[in-house]
């Protein structure tokens, strides 16, 4: 069976207390403007949870706790793409993560994304009962009693906070007493105030739910170090998850149209909204790699035929890597590049960039 509707009619703690009392099996999907997360359940228990907001992946929770760096984040996602490891088995491989690190943080990750659906004022739902096989990598498996009285202590924590940050557009002015704060994470947040960032844009760089920054903020106030000021935007119209998916859409479009210059302004925005944006940092490297890639093809058509500009004798006595022996040995008066590129076992960048070398140090000609 399944059912859907808003959240508005239906409250979550009310779906989930059906799903205990009924001891469901099944998948729960939410979505809130552009915010998207997915629960699993099996026999009523919790099992599993899932979201789409940047704050919320294990590599940031991982970043978030200071388990690793945010480089070695980066590195192991590009090592992820080209490898098609799970990103945990490549941070315990490269001895950068205990796996008893890496599951705690799973669970707390996933807890997480599950007690910020309690804050959401609306949204739209969709329950599927259907098969949930078990995954111990994943597995939170708690009772929805719990998960009930968490979410009703956050949300009653939430509108206490709400009385004193209305809006999530809401600004702060650093005060004098700023000096005297000695957590880092403070420190990082004032920074971040000073540079006239909303609560909601605050969060999204501290890789931090707004319940949890406003927490902190909270804490900044009440010392004198940060005084609220008057909201900037629309409050709960705001939608940064929104707004980024947009501009990572706008620039993969641009991409593939070979709109370079515009594909690299987008994925800048991206990173002045949220500076630590996996996806963006990886289109910045596409976008040089593209350029790199055009740039080159100019320089070596692929219709062209290579021809040797000096004998067998002169190249013994010039040195070349095995990638680049293995370029020269293929070239016989007769293949173009294109037919070369297909008998290179190597990435057709790097084989033309080879051909690229060969031709400025005049080893090579094209005709």
């Amino acid at each position: 069976m399944s059912f859907a509707g808003e959240l508005k009619t239906l409250p979550l703690p009310d779906i989930l207390d059906w799903i205990a009392r009924r001891m469901k099996t099944g998948r729960l999907e939410l979505k809130r403007k552009s915010t998207e997360k997915r629960l699993t359940f099996r026999a009523g228990l919790l099992h599993s949870s899932f979201s789409n907001d940047p704050r919320e992946t294990i590599g940031q929770a991982l970043v978030r706790e200071g388990l690793i760096k945010e480089e070695q984040l980066f590195n192991a996602l590009l090592k992820q793409e080209k490898e098609g490891k799970r990103l945990g088995q490549i941070l315990i491989g490269e001895g950068l993560l205990s796996e008893d690190a890496l599951k705690r943080t799973l669970r707390q990750n996933a807890e997480h994304i599950v007690y910020e659906l309690f804050l959401w004022p609306d949204g739209r739902f969709d329950f599927r009962e259907e098969d949930i096989p078990a995954d111990p990598r994943i597995s939170l498996d708690i009772e929805i009693p719990y998960v009930l009285e968490e979410g009703h202590h956050r949300r009653l924590e939430w509108e206490r906070l709400k009385q004193k940050f209305p809006s999530s557009d809401i600004t702060f002015k650093v005060m004098k007493d700023a000096h005297g704060t000695e957590d880092p994470g403070g420190w990082n947040i004032l920074g971040l105030a000073a540079a006239g960032k909303t609560l909601a844009g605050i969060a999204l760089e501290t890789r931090r739910s707004d319940f949890t920054t406003a927490l902190l903020l909270e804490g900044l106030v009440e010392i004198g170090a940060l005084v609220a000021a008057d909201p900037t935007g629309p409050g709960d119209g705001s939608d940064p998850v929104g707004a980024i998916q947009a501009l990572l859409e706008r620039a993969d479009k641009r991409m593939k149209e070979g709109r370079y210059n515009a594909a690299l302004e987008a994925y800048e925005a991206v990173l002045a909204l949220d500076f630590l944006n996996q996806e963006a940092k990886k289109g910045l490297l596409a976008v040089g790699e593209a350029r790199k890639r055009e740039r080159i093809a100019r320089q070596v058509p692929l219709e062209k035929i290579p021809v040797l500009l000096i004998g067998s004798v002169a190249l013994t006595q010039q040195q070349f890597d095995s990638q680049e022996g293995f370029v020269l040995s293929r070239i016989n008066g007769q293949w173009d590049v294109r037919s070369i590129l297909k008998l290179c076992p190597m990435p057709e960048l790097d084989a033309l960039s080879i051909f690229a070398r060969l031709l400025d140090r005049k080893i090579i000609q094209l005709q």
